[in-house]
């Protein structure tokens, strides 16, 4: 394993009733960096991220989180490992507040044990106000503190994007994907998440983002991964990958704009 990486895969495969969806993709993650995957519709971005985290266990090859081979683990074991993401399609518990919405990701950061909470004892209390304090923290973070109390049905689609990546930023992630972060949003919105990536990575936060908005990714990633049919075709800084011809291709054949600022 290279120093420095805090995700590496090898040779990563993802097949699906004989259509491969990733084929032997290998990248590493460099830690402390913004790195972008991009590619056409269909790819394979979102299987890579379903694969390295456990929810679409790969069908060949190996997933390192920080050294460690996490290949066969769980969802519920690569968040404790520091691992978080955010999804495409978002579904925040509707009834609940945007608060309970974030403290349901802080459970595993509570200290007291089963006892301590059945009998609600001093501990309880005490370790459930810090878990409050860290909640409303994060939505402040993400610019949602002032609608804490509202339910996330209520959100516009633009806060729920938000809401999401507060919820992952409560697993405290040593390393954060987020999977099209600024999707659907208007340029005002999309200049946000871009600062707040920025600030989550000024926090000592890794991140990897899945993304279409090549302003976006071009704007804040340090490198960029290109993936077309489920094969690595490029790598490399953003004016490298903007200038290489196999991107240009991919991009153009599949009937959507190649890169640009």
């Amino acid at each position: 394993m290279t120093t420095g990486n805090i995700l590496t895969t090898d040779s990563l495969s993802v097949t699906f009733g004989g259509v491969r969806a990733l084929a032997a993709v290998s990248i590493n993650v460099k830690e402390g960096e913004i790195l972008s995957i991009i590619g056409p519709n269909g790819a394979g971005k979102t299987t890579f991220f379903n694969a390295i985290t456990g929810t679409c266990p790969p069908t060949s090859g190996q997933v390192f989180l920080a050294g460690q081979d996490i290949t066969a683990k769980s969802p519920d074991e690569v968040a404790r490992l520091r691992m978080a993401r955010s999804f495409q399609n978002l579904k925040p518990f509707p009834e609940m507040t945007l608060l309970e919405n974030v403290l349901i990701g802080r459970e595993i950061h509570m200290t007291t044990g089963i006892l301590a909470t059945i009998l609600r004892l001093p501990a309880f209390f005490a370790d459930e106000a810090e878990q409050k304090c860290r909640a409303r923290d994060l939505l402040a973070f993400v610019g949602l503190e002032h609608r804490r109390d509202h339910l996330a049905r209520n959100l516009t689609y633009g806060e729920r994007k938000m809401l999401e990546i507060a919820r992952a930023l409560a697993l405290e992630p040593t390393l954060l994907l987020l999977d099209e972060p600024v999707a659907g949003m208007n340029p005002t919105e999309t200049g946000f998440v871009m600062e707040l990536v920025q600030n989550i990575r000024r926090q000592g936060i890794t991140v990897v983002i899945i993304e279409h908005d090549m302003k976006m990714v071009m704007g804040i990633s340090d490198r960029i991964y290109v993936l077309d049919h489920g094969e690595l075709i490029a790598e490399g800084a953003p004016h490298e990958v903007r200038a290489n011809p196999a991107v240009i291709e991919a991009y153009l054949g599949g009937g959507t704009h190649a890169p640009t600022h």
